[in-house]
């Protein structure tokens, strides 16, 4: 089991605004920062304690893909919405991807791109 993760971005600051936007939206917030005068640059976004990490320490060379549970598929849709409003890429509307090969029943999810070119998934598993 995971407790948490992370991902390396070019700039710490504007991709903060992009998770404060789209993570809000699924009912996760800045929990920690860790300032660029210690010498890493990092936010971290949770409910009581960090569980995803954006930072200038980790390579951001390649693009990763990260999938957050979504509560419902309203959430899903607030987390599409939102990336869009803060300047994220659409890289799948909210739907349901369960006619897809691969896909279980029920699977609703939206796909966008970070400030960075990372994918980042909201996920919805239910009817």
């Amino acid at each position: 089991m995971i407790d948490h993760t992370g991902i390396g971005v070019a700039d710490v600051a504007r991709s903060a605004k992009f998770y404060d936007a789209v993570l809000g939206a699924l009912g996760l917030r800045r929990v920690m920062q860790i300032p660029s005068d210690i010498g890493s640059d990092a936010v971290g976004y949770g409910i009581d304690y960090p569980i995803f990490w954006i930072d200038r320490f980790h390579p951001h060379s390649v693009q990763q893909h990260t999938a957050f549970a979504a509560k419902s598929r309203a959430e899903v849709d607030a987390f599409h919405a939102a990336a869009m409003k803060v300047g994220g890429t659409d890289n799948g509307a909210p739907g349901l991807r369960d006619t897809a090969p691969g896909y279980p029943p029920g699977y609703y999810a939206a796909f966008v791109l970070d400030p960075d070119g990372n994918n980042m998934e909201a996920v919805f598993r239910g009817g």
